[in-house]
């Protein structure tokens, strides 16, 4: 089932994508709710981000190929970093290119979307508190993430997280499911799921033993080798297996 979230007319609802629209549900698919009879065409529908997180949670160097671009080791445990909610779009807004950086690059990823409060989960047990999956842009400036030694301000402006462009909740990571980014046609990185580091259940055992997450939060789970600079004008699309395209455009201030 692909979930996502739309701008209808003047509403913002969830509903369920199909080949004619989206089906118009009532509430949140995190808390309650149900279907009516409504059924917006694809013509008449605006993409939002599928979710609005309270946090965004992010593992860096999950993907060997990465790491050694960056002539970093692989990490013994998960790296953890944050971005902020104000960071999150969705489909075809713009990404901000700031004016204080001159290297903003791109970053292919997988995101989980959780269903419930987390609290101290086990791996064996992670499965029950994922929603489902949509894909991420992880967008980074950095020189200034050279700069600054942490990564809050490089990872964290507004527009630096796009997601969508739907919510797939039956899919399966520990498939070798394709991760790509293009920028204007380009395929500029091609990996794969399987090649993670860190799986997404041992991501989730690791972050939850120190923070909680909630309904609706987000796990970035890491990007492959082949990240690179972006400009103004350039069209980055994240295209994952089983999801879709997450397609945003780079402007200028």
């Amino acid at each position: 089932m692909k979930i996502v979230r739309i701008k209808s007319g003047d509403d913002i609802v969830y509903g369920v994508a199909d080949a004619e629209g989206v089906l118009v549900y009532n509430g949140s698919p995190f808390v309650a709710w149900e279907p009516t009879e409504a059924v917006v065409p694809w013509p008449a529908v605006t993409l939002l981000s599928p979710v609005i997180p309270t946090k965004v949670m992010c593992v860096g160097k999950n993907y060997e190929d990465h790491a050694a671009e960056f002539d970093g080791e692989v990490p013994q445990e998960p790296l953890i970093f944050m971005k902020p909610a104000t960071s999150v779009i969705g489909p075809n807004s713009h990404v901000i290119h700031p004016p204080i950086s001159n290297e903003v690059h791109h970053e292919a990823e997988l995101a989980v979307v959780m269903s419930k409060p987390a609290r101290n989960v086990k791996a064996e047990d992670a499965s029950q508190y994922i929603f489902g999956y949509t894909a991420a842009n992880d967008v980074t400036a950095r020189d200034l993430q050279r700069k600054d030694g942490q990564w809050t301000r490089a990872k964290g402006f507004d527009t630096f997280c796009p997601l969508g462009p739907a919510i797939e909740t039956e899919l399966d990571p520990l498939e070798r499911l394709a991760v790509i980014c293009r920028v204007n046609g380009e395929v500029r990185q091609a990996g794969f799921t399987s090649d993670m580091v860190f799986g997404v259940a041992e991501i989730i055992e690791y972050i939850t033993a120190f923070t909680t997450l909630l309904p609706g939060d987000v796990i970035l789970t890491g990007t492959p080798s082949g990240v690179g600079k972006v400009v103004a004008g350039d069209l980055m699309e994240v295209e994952v297996d089983g999801i879709g395209t997450l397609a945003n455009r780079v402007v200028g201030l």
